[in-house]
């Protein structure tokens, strides 16, 4: 079992279970040796062989695990046989019955170990009738055990269950976030990029712009002049590094936005990618919108995310993407007209769910823009998203 807050506990009760056996077999053997009769060598050497099965499945489980069901129930079915020729030579071998009846809820499950156990109590009640003679601590005895077997080892399998919960769901929570983590180191090198293109295209590459034009300017003011072929060579190598400085600027360009910007790049994945999926995709985005390029970046990767899951959960045939600004406020929306789903709901069963990461990362880029995300949706009434961003977040 992998390490969990309770793990000691499981371990203590396996170790406290192997503790019980031991010392109730010796009881037995000590019982043989003091009350010695015909049968106190077989009881002795059977109590031996029976010790011997029980530590050959206990020594190491995994290993037992790994053999298969088949070799564990032969293993059960050895150790109840054992018990059984030793209940018929001495009525002190029915404290033994105890464990074993957390071996058969452990190893046959809830209902079949509890079948098991009512056949072991049976067993026990007659077994203590034929040697000592009917009583009622004889049938009493054996009905408590059994009753407290089943309340501690179902308990126990709750307890065993409720930790895989928890260990899945920290597997869960852990792939998370590693993947928020990665998708923030990419947002973080993206927008980097986007700043060092914005930082070229505005100094350097407008710098060097100006110096080609007024180069140009005084060559053609006077061609003739002294020194006009260096005036000339300036301007070529001005005209040179303003090229590379576009290069420059192009390559740190997300390659999705290189040349028309946040709506050609939408338009191309809806009529190659998004279509090619079977849904048909409306773009409503104006190419002369200017928005910094860290802005449109973000911008195309939630919609991409978000189309993503329109695809993967919505089942829906078409959906709508746009981009509405006016003087003071930005609002970015893609609607579907697919199923729907019910937030509340959605929020509780997404707990401990990797395939809710992709809403979760939609939310953190529309932050990391100092934006807002609204849902809007309805069982059978499609989704709608809508980030909300201001003039001062997108300059």
């Amino acid at each position: 079992m992998p390490h969990a807050a309770l793990t000691p506990v499981f371990v203590g009760l396996r170790t406290g279970l192997h503790v019980l056996f031991a010392a109730l077999a010796v009881l037995v053997i000590v019982r043989a040796v003091i009350s010695p009769t015909e049968s106190s060598i077989a009881i002795v050497a059977l109590t031996l062989v029976m010790m011997a099965t029980y530590g050959i499945g206990a020594a190491n489980p995994r290993t037992a695990r790994r053999r298969g069901r088949v070799l564990r129930l032969l293993w059960l079915a050895a150790l109840t046989l054992e018990w059984v020729v030793l209940l018929w030579l001495t009525p002190e071998a029915a404290y033994l019955v105890f464990p074993l009846f957390f071996l058969y809820l452990h190893l046959l499950g809830p209902w079949w170990g509890a079948a098991a156990i009512v056949v072991a109590t049976a067993t026990t009640i007659c077994a203590l009738g034929i040697h000592s003679g009917w009583s009622l601590g004889g049938v009493i005895g054996p009905l408590v055990g059994a009753g407290v077997a089943l309340l501690i080892g179902l308990g126990y399998q709750a307890l065993a269950r409720e930790a895989e919960q928890r260990e899945a769901l920290m597997r869960e929570l852990i792939a998370t976030r590693d993947q928020l983590a990665a998708t923030e180191h990419e947002a973080g090198v993206l927008a980097e990029r986007a700043r060092l293109a914005r930082e070229i295209h505005d100094t350097l590459a407008q710098g060097l712009s100006s110096i080609q034009m007024l180069l140009y300017a005084a060559e053609k003011a006077d061609p003739e002049r002294p020194g006009a072929e260096h005036i000339r060579l300036a301007r070529e190598t001005a005209a040179g590094s303003l090229a590379d400085a576009r290069r420059f600027i192009r390559e740190l360009t997300p390659p999705d936005l290189d040349d028309r910007g946040l709506g050609g790049a939408l338009r191309r994945l809806a009529d190659s990618q998004w279509a090619a999926q079977g849904l048909h995709v409306n773009v409503r985005v104006s190419d002369a919108l200017d928005l910094p390029m860290h802005v449109q970046t973000a911008l195309l990767r939630i919609a991409q995310g978000a189309i993503a899951n329109v695809i993967q959960h919505a089942h829906a045939t078409t959906a709508t993407i746009t981009l509405a600004a006016d003087h003071d406020r930005l609002q970015f929306t893609i609607a579907d007209d697919g199923e729907g789903f019910d937030p509340d709901q959605a929020a509780i069963e997404s707990l401990g769910r990797s395939d809710s990461f992709g809403l979760q990362a939609t939310r953190e880029r529309a932050e990391q823009l100092g934006g807002s995300l609204t849902i809007d949706t309805r069982p059978g009434e499609g989704t709608r998203l809508t980030i909300d961003l201001t003039a001062e977040q997108t300059t």
